[in-house]
């Protein structure tokens, strides 16, 4: 076989996986275990992203049960339509940073339970905004997420919320919110060098490849890059890879890898290193005719695709509307098991809520709520110090691992992806719905002492 047509038939899906974290003591402890488990991978001091030992998690896991405490009774009932106030989020927040020794109380750090927001309600009348949607108390599951006690998806947080908060302006300028993972361009030349010294394929060829390719690159834009929001985004087009490049099995044995899709083919298509993304996925947000009350609706995220070439230099070059059918197809396989990949790897579920978030804050911004209730949130903006957000180490590269299926005598190459947070085109676009006003009626903060209700 000449050497073109072997690095032209080679298949080796490479791909990564991670989440990592190191939270302040003034948001949750568990420093060690968190750097070593949280999300299902661990990061170091010099931003390297690998799996966790087995007993970090353990050790998490048992850590949080020990500390997480429960929710209320009132609190931890399951109920399609909780509220949470924002005024009186922010004087929450701000009491037990003076009364509670700067420590958050659970139910403040889960925003309430809360596991999506649906609606937006102004009440000008009480100088307040509430957001409301599903909620119900909080359990940590067996790899260390808090999550609802019956549906296992993982609860807001409010860091998350402040990140969304504060970002919202940089999120409608210049590259917006999102990250990308994909092999460096010196990496790619190696590679090239590599493959043109083979002549026979055989199972060492994967580790040279590895190693050739050398760290894949994590960039992150829009939001600190050492926040657990940045995590979020970085661990979701992780995960999405690995499941993708079946580099570990899917937890939704309905949605088989990108390399099972090929092992059906009898050839491969030529030219071929699609790329996957994760970005917003809203329908029109519903609102009544005075503005008042609003409703996100849609999935919130959907997988998206296409190819990616690579020229001279080692660079990847996106190609406008070039798609390949394969791709798409496991594209459209993730999109459909969505709802139940957040259920069974609760990453994409975090996902979809700092989605949510950013949503929020784009429509709160663009349609000067805060002005119409005559509202001020100096602590949840970060106007004040009262809050700082915390911090976590920040992955800044990852190591190359391929997995690689045969198909007839071809291999192929392929890896990269990203997460795009879009969240002023979701919110920009919206329809006049009579019904958005009747469910404000029923979410109204009067009469309320806590920052939550049901």
């Amino acid at each position: 076989m000449a050497i073109r047509s072997f690095v032209q038939k080679l298949l080796i899906a490479c791909a990564v996986a991670g989440f990592v974290g190191l939270a302040n003591t003034s948001w949750a402890g568990h420093n060690n275990f968190r750097q070593n488990a949280v999300g299902g991978v661990s990061i170091d001091a010099f931003g390297v992203v690998a799996g966790p030992s087995v007993e970090a998690a353990r050790m998490l896991r048992a850590s949080l049960e020990e500390s997480v405490t429960r929710a209320e009774p009132g609190m931890a009932r399951p109920t399609t339509l909780r509220m949470v106030s924002l005024r009186g989020l922010e004087a929450a927040i701000a009491d037990a940073m003076e009364n509670n020794l700067g420590r958050l109380p659970d139910e403040v750090k889960y925003l309430a339970g809360m596991q999506r927001i649906q609606h937006v309600f102004l009440y000008p009348e009480a100088n307040d905004i509430v957001l409301a949607g599903p909620g119900e108390g909080w359990k940590v599951d067996g790899t260390g997420n808090v999550v609802g006690i019956t549906t296992g998806r993982p609860v807001l947080q409010l860091e998350d919320l402040l990140v969304a908060f504060r970002t919202v302006t940089q999120a409608g300028e210049g590259e917006g919110i999102g990250c990308s993972i994909d092999p460096s361009a010196e990496g790619q030349q190696r590679l090239n060098a590599y493959l043109k010294s083979v002549r026979q394929f055989n199972p060492a060829v994967v580790k040279g490849v590895e190693e050739a390719m050398g760290p894949q690159q994590i960039r992150i834009t829009g939001v600190p890059t050492d926040s657990h929001f940045a995590r979020v985004l970085v661990a979701a087009d992780f995960r999405m890879k690995r499941y993708a490049m079946h580099l570990e099995p899917s937890p939704v044995p309905e949605m088989i890898s990108f390399i099972d899709l090929l092992a059906k083919r009898r050839t491969l298509p030529k030219n071929m290193t699609p790329r996957w993304w994760l970005a917003t996925d809203y329908e029109p947000l519903l609102r009544s005719e005075d503005r008042l009350a609003w409703e996100i609706r849609g999935q919130g995220v959907k997988c998206m695709t296409e190819n990616d070439f690579v020229d001279a230099t080692g660079e990847r070059v996106g190609i406008a509307g070039s798609k390949n059918p394969l791709a798409q197809e496991w594209a459209d396989l993730m999109n459909k098991h969505y709802n139940t990949l957040m259920q069974r790897d609760p990453v994409f579920g975090e996902l979809r809520n700092v989605m949510d978030m950013c949503v929020v804050a784009a429509l709160i911004e663009s349609e000067r709520m805060l002005a119409t209730v005559d509202l001020k949130l100096p602590t949840i903006y970060g106007e004040n110090d009262k809050v700082s957000l915390s911090k976590w180490h920040t992955p800044k590269s990852v190591a190359t691992y391929c997995g690689f299926k045969k198909v007839g005598s071809s291999y192929v190459i392929t890896a990269s992806g990203g997460v795009q947070v879009d969240s002023w085109e979701a919110a920009e676009v919206s329809v006049v719905n009579a019904s958005v006003s009747q469910v404000r009626s029923q979410a109204s903060p009067a009469g309320k002492t806590e920052f939550w209700w049901n």
